[in-house]
């Protein structure tokens, strides 16, 4: 079971404690991939994905019987500045819309055979505007992040995370720069379709918000807490905690990744659990998901956030383990391996 978060430090000394993948589990799972009926790297990373799984699971035959999938709502400050195509109040509207079942990724955690949980965040007190002041508090964050770290189900054995924020295109945008450096240009895309003229002021916002926080930045809870917002805190509270508990992750589009980049910068195996579930349409994604070191499962022109690309992905693990756990081996089918 989880320790309760008392401090941001308590959270970093977690998150950096957090055990590895079981060698014993990784390499019984190599050696079964190599025993079964098919030539040497036939599945291509379907056979990786397997085997990664495994050490994690513990189990060189494992499958998904438990998935979990968990929406983050919160509502941003920054949303003031223009910077968003659609107004502050449809958060609010898109969770009433998830808990009726209304939205994608409640069909795509249905198909998935997942289970699915929605947190709203303080919807009605959108954390400030990272432009004129951090975002939250040390406390704030500390609260999201508890509340992700608090979502995750022990007893889930794969574990998708979302989003819903009107406007939290900028803030990942802003973390990204934060992080990884560049211009804020190379970060800033059109999120729910913002004209060139919204983009450039976006672009603008974002580089405000960096200037003006740079020089306190220290690790990714650093950054989360003067630039991000509740649910992408969140988000990476639950990512933290399934580190914690062996439990693999499959990462959603860029806000979810730049949750994820807030860790990696924490800790430098915070993601070991993790893959990218997709590469999203937002045009800074494929650069993220690069800094992080990810190669995507899917590739689908999808920017809806939710959760959705990476719930999709679920199907894609699962049919690694699929074929990896119930293909014979050449003993068992009295096939030679020669």
């Amino acid at each position: 079971m989880l320790s309760p978060l008392t401090s941001l430090d308590d959270f970093r000394a977690q998150l950096a404690q957090a055990g590895a993948a079981d060698q014993t589990s990784l390499a019984a799972a190599a050696a079964r991939n190599g025993q079964l009926t098919k030539p040497p790297g036939a599945l291509g990373r379907l056979e990786d994905l397997a085997i990664w799984y495994g050490g994690w699971r513990k189990t060189d035959r494992p499958a998904i019987t438990a998935p979990q999938v968990i929406v983050f709502a919160g509502n941003h400050g920054v949303t003031a500045q223009g910077v968003s195509a659609f107004p502050a109040e449809v958060t609010a509207q898109m969770v009433i819309n998830f808990e009726h079942g209304g939205a994608a990724i409640n069909q795509l955690a249905k198909l998935a055979g997942a289970r699915m949980d929605v947190h709203a965040l303080d919807l009605g007190n959108p954390v400030q505007d990272f432009t004129q002041g951090s975002a939250m508090s040390e406390a704030e964050l500390l609260a999201a992040l508890q509340a992700g770290w608090n979502a995750v189900d022990p007893e889930a054995d794969l574990l998708v995370v979302g989003e819903m924020g009107i406007g939290n295109t900028t803030p990942a945008a802003a973390l990204a720069h934060a992080l990884f450096g560049g211009e804020a240009s190379d970060w800033t895309g059109r999120g729910t379709g913002v004209d060139d003229a919204g983009l450039a002021n976006k672009s603008r916002v974002v580089a405000e918000g960096v200037a003006l926080h740079g020089g306190a930045i220290r690790d990714g809870l650093d950054a989360l807490g003067h630039l991000g917002g509740r649910e992408i805190a969140a988000m990476a509270g639950a990512i933290a905690a399934a580190r914690v508990l062996h439990i693999p992750v499959i990462l959603d589009g860029f806000i979810c990744c730049a949750a994820a980049a807030c860790l990696l910068r924490t800790s430098e195996t915070a993601l070991d659990h993790a893959v990218a579930g997709h590469q999203s349409a937002e045009s800074a994604h494929p650069a993220l998901l690069q800094a992080l070191g990810k190669e995507a499962l899917l590739s689908l022109g999808l920017r809806l956030g939710e959760g959705s690309g990476a719930a999709l992905a679920i199907q894609v693990l699962k049919g690694a383990l699929a074929c990896h756990s119930g293909m014979a081996t050449f003993a068992e089918a009295g096939v030679s391996d020669g």
